[in-house]
């Protein structure tokens, strides 16, 4: 079997030297799904979409700037004789809980500041999160980035497994195209080997989640807010693990701690702690509810 390192362009479409990257229209993309899921699912809750897309338009570059900075800090060796270069997206550094943080500190400003439910617009934005952080992994697929070890691991520097094994193991285990097995063969941290598709477990599992947010978010057992720590515990469960796998992750100074993997168990405990709160002592408005309420508001008033 033949093994050819030629991945695919990172560039989606060029201008001269002005060059829209696949790792940006992914992220977009993914935002602009969650935008219009938000605003079909928004009026059924009453709220209208002028109020989403103006708060799109303030949270979203203030996820980006989170998400960056967020970075920047764990890396902060990187940039610190080169301040400049923080301001380069380009070269790629963005870290997804920062971005996270952000964007829920940011809504609840907004939410007080518009008179509206905190809860109703993070019921909103949590299935939305799941599905922008799904298509947004796609861009680390064209930038060889956030990817795992070698496949089958490595011994006293050494692939376990030889180069046909690990690709089997991408297009007969995972039954993965070939255009993402070849993808796969890149020059890493322990030469050129086929890696783990950690972006595509990770984006695999926020579709699977989104999904049971879908059907949760029709039952009579979920109250308004509960969404958020679903998304806080699923989304967290995944992380840990996947990011034990990776080769690129964030650590805290030299403690050997994963960031991420930190962040995930706080947000786990958090959002366990959230849901069992808002059932037993805030007793919020249960999601169908609030769904029928709107219903008759909108048939008295035809």
């Amino acid at each position: 079997m033949e093994h050819i390192d030629n991945p695919l362009s990172d560039v989606f479409i060029q201008f001269g030297d002005f060059k829209i990257f696949y790792y940006s229209v992914m992220i977009l993309l993914g935002i602009i799904i969650a935008v219009i899921l938000g605003i079909k699912e928004g009026k059924k809750l009453g709220i209208s979409s002028d109020l989403i897309l103006d708060g799109v338009i303030i949270i979203v570059p203030l996820s980006i700037i989170g998400a960056r900075l967020y970075y920047v800090i764990f890396e902060w060796d990187q940039y610190s004789s080169n301040l400049i270069s923080i301001l380069d997206l380009r070269s790629g550094g963005l870290a997804i809980h920062g971005g996270i943080i952000v964007a829920f500190v940011s809504a609840y400003i907004y939410t007080r500041i518009k008179k509206v439910s905190i809860l109703r617009i993070i019921d909103l934005m949590a299935p939305g999160f799941m599905i922008a952080q799904a298509s947004g992994r796609w861009g680390n697929f064209f930038n060889q980035e956030a990817h795992g070890g070698v496949i089958g691991g490595v011994t006293n520097n050494v692939p376990v497994l030889s180069l046909d094994a690990q690709r089997e193991f991408l297009e007969k285990t995972l039954h993965l195209p070939k255009v993402i097995a070849n993808n796969m063969y890149i020059n890493g941290p322990d030469g050129f080997n086929y890696y783990h598709p950690t972006f595509l477990y990770e984006s695999s599992w926020n579709v699977v989640g989104f999904i049971i947010v879908l059907f949760l978010r029709r039952t009579k057992w979920v109250r308004s807010g509960d969404l958020l720590g679903f998304y806080f515990m699923w989304y967290s469960i995944g992380r840990f693990f996947i990011e034990g796998m990776r080769t690129d992750s964030l650590y805290v100074g030299n403690t050997g701690l994963r960031t991420a993997q930190i962040i995930s168990i706080v947000m786990f405990i958090g959002g366990l702690a959230f849901i069992i709160f808002n059932h037993y002592f805030l007793k919020t408005e249960k999601y169908a509810d609030a769904l029928e309420k709107e219903k008759q508001k909108i048939n008295v008033e035809a």
